[in-house]
């Protein structure tokens, strides 16, 4: 399935569209009515990443972003972060 979590394997799930007429009693009006009851998809919110395996290789993944944020995956790094040169010790005349 092209639509799950290659991590924790979430799909799209099943559930119900509702909408509603008219003004909630607390804002004044008589309360509200449901008009119409549909089914919908509740779809995942997959990112395609570039991804640092175990072994330390990198591989593509449609991963979801709560594994993303969660830090079940790393993301790889492009280039190693800036350091600055070991200072040499200051000799003494």
């Amino acid at each position: 399935m092209s639509q799950m979590c290659q991590v924790c394997g979430k799909a799209p799930t099943i559930g119900n569209a509702v909408t509603h007429r008219g003004k909630a009693k607390y804002l004044g009006g008589v309360g509200t009515k449901v008009t119409g009851i549909t089914r919908r998809q509740f779809k995942p919110n997959l990112q395609k990443v570039r991804v640092t395996t175990a072994n330390g290789t990198h591989k593509t993944m449609r991963v979801c972003a709560q594994c993303l944020r969660s830090g079940a995956v790393t993301k790889r790094v492009r280039r190693a972060p800036f350091r600055l040169p070991a200072a040499e010790p200051a000799a003494k005349s």
